[in-house]
């Protein structure tokens, strides 16, 4: 029997994690459901199911009052989005919440009918998921929180912090075959504006990730850029515990592994991200049309620098970049 992980939330923030059956079916009816998939692991779910429930209570959407959700965090384990999405069609849930790009293709290729609420890094006009984005058309819409500019920014930065990074490792999960395609089609482009060269490591499994990193001690680049991928969120203790052994400049696009121990982050804030799909996931529940929703673009970005991770790695950082971050980690 297929496991499903389940928040309990306490006092409005995430609590305990319970494994466990579905909701009875007579309490499902009293209420509509939102069924929440996502391709993260429980353990570093906390703050964006909580950001997620204070979207959903910006209108009025209680958990537990007036609404029933279920949680769906997959683990990675993508493969099981097609029986996922089919079973959610089949017992007719009122909204699908699914803030990664191959949730949200996967809810899209199962129903036409039942309202989808996505966040997407890619253009989700390019995906088929609507037809613009100020008039989505469809029974979608969503955020697009960009891949390509950020992934430019994010690489400029790490220029910045090290001036001395020419050959620049770029980790990527090929499981995950949206986001990878997008990083391995911009990438290049991005790493030709500043002059650096690339080489590509694919990684999809913990020992995947460990043989990447063995590589260095061949082919010593001057820094790591790891694509956005929940797995590598999933391994960010692993992430920054090679990265300090192997004594290399990490960036990545979420602050979790910046506070794991890894150099830097720069990325789309997903906290606002996840509230605003549960602001949208809230409104249609109050009787807005997901056609009359247009997809919201990411405003709120967040810098990260680890600075006890940089005086380990004998990098100075600018003053300058300092009072640009977000948050500075001592």
């Amino acid at each position: 029997m297929r496991r499903r992980e389940f928040i309990t939330l306490l006092g409005g923030t995430a609590g305990a994690w319970v494994a466990g059956p579905f909701p009875a079916r007579a309490q499902q009816a009293a209420k509509p459901t939102i069924a929440f998939v996502s391709a993260q692991w429980p353990a570093g779910s906390a703050r964006i199911v909580a950001a997620f429930h204070k979207g959903l209570n910006e209108t009025g959407t209680v958990e537990g009052q007036n609404v029933a959700v279920e949680y769906h965090l997959l683990e990675g384990q993508l493969d099981r989005l097609p029986s996922l999405m089919a079973d959610l069609v089949r017992r007719g849930v009122a909204v699908i919440a699914t803030p990664f790009t191959a949730g949200a293709l996967a809810a899209k290729a199962a129903t036409t009918a039942i309202p989808i609420v996505f966040g997407v890094l890619e253009d989700p006009v390019k995906l088929g998921l609507v037809a613009s984005l100020a008039r989505p058309g469809g029974n979608a819409t969503g955020i697009n929180y960009f891949l390509a500019e950020v992934m430019a920014k994010r690489l400029a930065l790490l220029h910045e912090l090290v001036p001395r990074a020419v050959r620049i490792a770029v980790l990527v999960n090929p499981a995950n075959v949206p986001t990878a395609e997008a990083t391995l089609r911009d990438i290049p482009e991005a790493a030709r504006a500043i002059g650096s060269q690339i080489q590509i490591l694919n990684a999809s499994t913990s020992r995947e990730i460990d043989a990447a990193f063995a590589t260095f001690a061949r082919e010593r680049p001057d820094a790591l850029f790891v694509a956005s991928d929940t797995f590598f969120t999933s391994r960010r203790v692993q992430l920054a515990t090679l990265a300090t052994r192997y004594v290399v400049p990490m960036t990545s696009a979420v602050r979790e592994i910046t506070d794991a121990g890894g150099l830097m982050s720069y990325g789309t804030d997903l906290s606002d991200m996840f509230r605003q799909v549960g602001v949208y996931a809230g409104q249609i529940l109050k009787g807005t049309k997901p056609a009359d929703l247009p997809v919201l673009q990411s405003s709120k970005f967040e810098l990260v620098i680890n600075l006890q991770t940089a005086r380990t790695l004998g990098i100075e950082v600018p003053n300058a970049f300092l009072l640009a971050a977000d948050e500075v980690i001592e």
